[in-house]
């Protein structure tokens, strides 16, 4: 049983200490059977864009006895070596533009160092260009870019993040200038930002982040995690006493559901796998405490985004391009981060609509979860705490304990946060409905109107309609003459109606009333 880990990304390193290495190369094989050839490549953090790169890098060094036994080794290549300029910008550490210059300085002067070269320090994009002319005049070079928008994720909503998107630009513009003496390219990072010169001046790159034939390179389809993680299933039947049956389709719920292409297969978090089997198969949020979404929990909060139709409602192929740093768009935003992902698409009228949802359990409860303790400035173990009695009591069917859960979220909500719009109270309510776990469908749809959320368990059916400065009877009166039930008498399951009022002076759910339908 080889050894697994989850902080080791250079390809040499785990071949050479034998850790578990799940065999991509055929992926990078027709990368650079192309001949000449640049790419861009967008995926979310810690799904194996290093190790990606570090793979590259080593073939294109001509390490041809690291592949061996791997799909790459018996291709017809000649593995000629050719100099690589290997930039990873995951260490850049600054805090204004100045310091970014002086980081680029440092990182183009560990490129030449390692080739034994030196380089006069003017600035950061001057250097790269000599690095390129001095390395190419034997031979073309290699380019690897690994997280070129680091630098700019770290920064976002700061005042100097244009300057520093503008610095970047100058500084990748040089791939443009010298492609006639590069061979190969190759880019990665989380997102995708206009004008940062690789998706403006730079545009002889060419983005496969949604191509279907390299959809799968990152992360593990199901055959893979099968069949490279076999002894450890095993062991973890094992451990967990659990048949092969019923544990299979429970690391599936928790960490499958990545889908990078409409059509293609949905691959498992890497870095939760490793995780999952190195801290005794305990199933764990451990892809997002890797790095907490701050901006995006924010920018969520600032826009009022509403979850609910972004999860009902089909969304064009406009939100995933790449977008302006003064405009962000919290869906692309979300999308290229990984927090959410495809889950169906179809077609209309000759365009490709997408439906989108969370991948899975892991990430959406720790997203809820996160972002209703920012939120409401609540503990996330206590926020766990509350969901889980939510739980209980829908199941206990004691809906006048689940109603006096709901309102401690909104008891714990800081006096500085706006509740008194539509749109944020809905953020929180919804988000506490989402991490309640059973079936719920906020803003479920009938053929005369929207109803606020269904909560759906066992033989009942919860239907709930909110008002902001009314009364519970209202909100009541609306579900009765609207007829929202009538879409779920034929269910076999009891009816139970739920009104109740949201007073913005108190910032409290004030009152509710309930009643069952026959």
């Amino acid at each position: 049983m080889k050894k697994i880990t989850s902080s080791v990304y250079t390809f040499e390193d785990i071949i050479k200490d034998e850790f578990l290495y799940i065999d991509k190369t055929e992926f990078i094989w027709s990368l650079i059977s192309q001949g000449k050839a640049m790419y861009f490549l967008s995926r979310p953090r810690r799904f194996g864009k290093s190790l990606t790169v570090s793979t590259l890098k080593a073939v294109f060094q001509g390490k041809k006895e690291l592949f061996k036994g791997l799909a790459i080794y018996d291709k017809p290549y000649d593995w000629k070596p050719y100099p690589v300029i290997h930039l990873d910008m995951n260490g850049l550490d600054f805090s204004s533009v100045e310091e970014l210059e002086s980081s680029l300085c440092d990182l183009v002067t560990e490129a030449a160092a390692s080739h034994e070269l030196t380089l006069e320090s003017a600035n950061a994009a001057s250097m790269f260009r000599v690095l390129i002319n001095r390395l190419a005049e034997q031979e073309q070079v290699v380019i690897l870019v690994d997280e070129y928008d680091k630098p700019i994720l770290n920064n976002l909503g700061k005042p100097h993040a244009q300057k520093i998107l503008d610095k970047l630009k100058v500084f990748y513009s040089v791939i443009k200038a010298f492609e006639s003496k590069e061979r190969f390219v190759f880019v990665t990072g989380v997102s995708k930002f206009c004008h940062v010169s690789l998706f403006s001046d730079l545009n002889n790159l060419t983005d496969i982040t949604m191509n279907r034939d390299y959809a799968t390179m990152f992360g593990y389809t199901q055959e893979e995690f099968e069949t490279y993680f076999a002894d450890r299933i095993d062991a973890a039947c094992k451990l967990q006493n659990m048949p092969r049956g019923k544990l299979l389709p429970e690391i599936k719920q928790w960490y499958d559901g990545f889908r990078f292409e409409e059509e293609s297969e949905t691959v498992y978090n890497p870095v939760s796998l490793a995780q999952f089997f190195t801290n005794s198969c305990k199933f764990n949020n451990y892809w997002f405490s890797t790095g907490t979404p701050s901006f995006l929990v924010e920018l969520t909060k600032k826009t009022d985004f509403n979850f609910e139709k972004t999860l009902s409602e089909p969304v064009m192929g406009l939100a995933f391009n790449a977008f302006e740093i003064d405009k962000i768009d919290p869906l692309a935003l979300l999308l290229q981060t990984g927090y959410l992902t495809i889950k169906s698409s179809f077609v209309d009228l000759g365009e490709t609509l997408y439906y989108l949802d969370f991948p899975n359990r892991e990430v959406k409860s720790a997203f809820e979860t996160y972002l209703i303790s920012d939120y409401a400035s609540i503990p996330q173990e206590t926020v766990g705490a509350n969901v889980f009695k939510m739980v209980k009591a829908i199941k206990a069917r004691d809906i006048n304990l689940f109603m006096e859960l709901l309102k401690t979220f909104f008891a714990a909500v800081q006096y500085d946060i706006a509740t008194d719009t539509e749109g944020r109270f809905q953020l929180l309510f919804y988000s506490v409905f989402l991490l309640i776990g059973v079936r719920v469908e906020a803003e479920s749809r009938t053929n005369n109107g929207r109803i606020d959320a269904v909560i759906r368990d066992g033989n009942h059916v919860y239907i709930f309609e909110f008002k902001i400065n009314k009364t519970a009877e209202i909100a009541l009166d609306q579900i009765r003459e609207k007829e929202y039930f009538r879409k779920y008498q034929h269910s076999g399951r009891k009816i139970v109606l739920v009104g109740a009022n949201f007073d913005t002076g108190s910032r409290q759910i004030t009152k509710w009333k309930s009643e069952t339908v026959c």
